[in-house]
């Protein structure tokens, strides 16, 4: 009998939780690798609070702003801004989730994590191919005592349309006018030469792959996969390493009240202590949605990446937004997106 009862007990437990499986609803997503450590991780952290499954694709925010133009996903993932003339267009609404840094990365034997240090100027003539070894005497001058060695600089960068390769290449042009006028920033660029990786994991693997190889990712993937980066020199002069500090002090000279559609650029920010290469990641939501109830989801799951989240994002490397900004974009959801939470 106990037996009986026992598997009576396991049979009515598979139920409860096939009941609770088939109650759950399933959000769509598409874009941004940048954004997709954190989304996994709300996700994982907030399903049995909110109901709420994520199915999401890290395909690039390239291709996640098509997938949202053309209504396949519930919402799209992007780290560069969209404007807003395309934002009419499409009948779209952004919002910003958390902020985080883009680290560099390179594969030099020997080498300690953050021992390398690069200016903005240096790295964009690296990109360039103006400068072709490492032990350039450009290289070395920053790096006095360090060993450099005469191998070839083999530059890698994303392959497939990428706001991370926004965020990367607005940043050079900052740093370079030659970068600014030859090359220009977007997802996607006519790069000066070198090798392309699909997503992270392609830069990754290809810069892994090849002694002397330099490549750039977001730093939540370089924190999670141990990756060697280096030090870059900020606005201020200063070189620091990538994180959470410095990604922190960058984030605190932003001044949302002076932008529109929440489309804020990090980059190159002043401060002893910032990191030169931040961003926040959007979300792109319809104003128009197909399922009122599939929006309202969205709304809810990112309130509670809102409201619960936090601890997660800066476990993970990223800086959460300010709550003046979490309010703000729920004022947004109830003025220009339909769909209750």
């Amino acid at each position: 009998m106990k037996r009986i009862a026992a598997a009576f007990a396991a049979t009515l437990a598979g139920y409860v939780a096939f009941g609770a499986a088939a109650q759950a609803q399933q959000i769509t997503g598409a874009g941004s690798t940048f954004a997709a450590p954190i989304y996994g991780k709300w996700a994982e952290a907030g399903s049995s609070a909110t109901g709420i499954k994520l199915n999401y694709q890290a395909i690039g925010s390239g291709a996640g702003i098509n997938q949202i133009n053309n209504r396949t996903v519930d919402f799209g993932a992007s780290d560069m801004p969209v404007p807003a003339d395309q934002l009419a267009a499409h009948k779209l609404m952004q919002f910003p989730t958390v902020i985080g840094g883009v680290d560099v990365i390179v594969n030099l034997p020997g080498m300690k994590p953050n021992e390398l240090k690069l200016t903005g100027a240096v790295l964009a003539d690296i990109y360039l191919g103006k400068i072709a070894k490492w032990n350039d005497p450009a290289i070395e001058k920053l790096n006095p005592g360090v060993k450099l060695p005469s191998l070839a600089i083999a530059t890698v960068h994303r392959a497939d349309g990428s706001g991370t390769t926004f965020v990367f290449t607005d940043y050079l042009g900052m740093v370079s006018p030659e970068w600014k006028s030859s090359v220009g920033s977007s997802t996607s660029v006519a790069w000066p030469g070198g090798a392309g990786g699909k997503g992270s994991d392609g830069v990754t693997a290809t810069v892994q792959q090849i002694p002397g190889g330099i490549g750039y990712v977001e730093s939540a993937y370089a924190e999670q996969n141990k990756l060697a980066t280096v030090q870059l020199e900020n606005k201020d002069g200063k070189f620091v390493s990538p994180t959470m500090e410095t990604f922190s002090a960058a984030a605190s000279n932003a001044d949302w009240s002076k932008v529109q559609n929440f489309a804020i650029n990090l980059n190159n920010q002043p401060g002893a202590a910032s990191w030169p290469i931040v961003s926040a990641t959007f979300v792109l939501l319809p104003t128009d949605p197909k399922d009122m109830k599939q929006s309202g989801a969205v709304k809810k799951f990112f309130d509670w990446g809102f409201t619960h989240g936090n601890d997660i994002a800066k476990q993970m490397l990223y800086v959460p937004l300010p709550d003046s900004v979490h309010q703000a974009i729920r004022t947004a959801w109830q003025k220009d997106v339909p769909g209750t939470m």
